[in-house]
């Protein structure tokens, strides 16, 4: 099993990843979502899937987006803030968290994507992106199927993370904290705005 990860500047993208990879054949019990809420988008796209799913008599599972991962639910990350998460990182999140607690080990979102194999220079960026209001797609794929779970969260508007990583490091970036404030609703909006990620019409 390979973990294959990928940002995605909105919620709507992420969930369109991970659709897109449950219907290639991967078992929802392999694919995890994070996402930050500060901006409200997350929750908005939630509610908006339930009222669907409710309309169409599909029984939705509360706070689970009609369906798209088991078991979604919020939390507080350190350096985040509040996301909405759910499959098998946030369990490995939790964990990760429980273990920086006692032992002092990294926690939060970083030590997750550590546990998972994620190199660490990858994982700084996944977790600054998610803060900055992004969304992180976490797929575990079998060796021979790596390659075409990759191809499907490009497609999905995956951001290019080597890129992303230069534009944070050109800013003075050298890491994600933890410790530093979660970023507000205007940061984030502004952030989005600045790669094209038009807010939703509510």
């Amino acid at each position: 099993m390979r973990t294959v990860t990928a940002l995605f500047d909105s919620y709507d993208h992420a969930a369109s990843a991970v659709r897109a990879v449950r219907d290639a054949g991967i078992p929802s019990a392999d694919i995890s979502l994070v996402a930050n809420t500060t901006a409200g988008v997350a929750d908005e796209a939630i509610d908006a899937e339930e009222s669907a799913a409710a309309g169409a008599g599909v029984g939705a599972v509360a706070g689970g987006g009609a369906g798209l991962l088991a078991g979604l639910g919020t939390l507080a990350i350190p350096g985040i803030g509040p996301v909405i998460a759910g499959g098998w990182l946030l369990a490995t999140a939790i964990g990760a968290l429980a273990g920086a607690a006692v032992g002092g080990a990294a926690g939060g979102l970083l030590g997750a994507l550590a546990n998972a194999g994620v190199p660490e220079e990858s994982a700084h960026v996944y977790a600054e992106g998610v803060r900055r209001g992004g969304a992180l797609v976490s797929v575990r794929a079998p060796d021979d199927r790596a390659e075409t779970v990759a191809a499907i969260l490009h497609n999905a508007a995956g951001v290019d993370i080597d890129a992303r990583r230069n534009d944070y490091l050109a800013e003075g970036w050298t890491g994600f904290d933890e410790n530093a404030a979660a970023y507000s609703e205007e940061q984030i909006r502004d952030y989005r705005s600045s790669y094209g990620v038009v807010p939703p019409v509510v």
